[in-house]
């Protein structure tokens, strides 16, 4: 358990800050009445999700590896972070999805039928919590071994 403690600790703090940032896409009204900014700005969260594996490698390097680490060290803590993302997800998931904007799949459905991105069918089967648990799951650990694969570049050290 000591030697995942740190990835454990920022996968927590990626996951509460996710929830802060669906809750900040909820506010500027991304969930609802600026439904057709939604997919841009969340992007604008990608520059957080780095700069937070930046800070875990950093401490995992500083606090674990005695102030020297590979990069392939740095990598394999970036991906153990990712997985614990991913198992964290789905908690994210459903209360992004039930307390912070529980409307959301119903906005997102009408919104894509009615710009004609896609038929009722078609968005009620990709806009739904299962849906959004395996994209959130699946993307933790593709996105956060990218991730780690570059910031291990700028962890690094010998």
């Amino acid at each position: 358990m000591k030697t995942i403690k740190i990835e454990l600790k920022w996968a927590i703090l990626f996951t509460i800050t996710l929830l802060a940032w669906s809750w900040l896409e909820k506010t500027l009204g991304w969930h609802d009445s600026h439904i057709e900014d939604h997919s841009w700005g969340t992007f604008l969260f990608t520059p957080i999700a780095i700069f937070l594996y930046l800070l875990a490698l950093r401490e995992k390097r500083r606090r674990f590896f005695s102030g020297k680490m590979t990069w392939l060290q740095g990598f394999v803590t970036g991906v153990k972070i990712a997985v614990f993302v991913a198992i964290l997800s789905p908690f994210a998931q459903y209360f992004i999805h039930t307390v912070i904007s529980p409307d959301f799949f119903d906005n997102m459905i009408a919104h894509a039928v009615s710009s004609g991105k896609s038929t009722q069918q078609e968005a009620e089967a990709y806009f739904n919590l299962t849906s959004y648990i395996w994209q959130s799951a699946i993307g933790a650990i593709l996105m956060g071994t990218i991730t780690a694969a570059i910031v291990a570049i700028f962890t690094k050290r010998s």
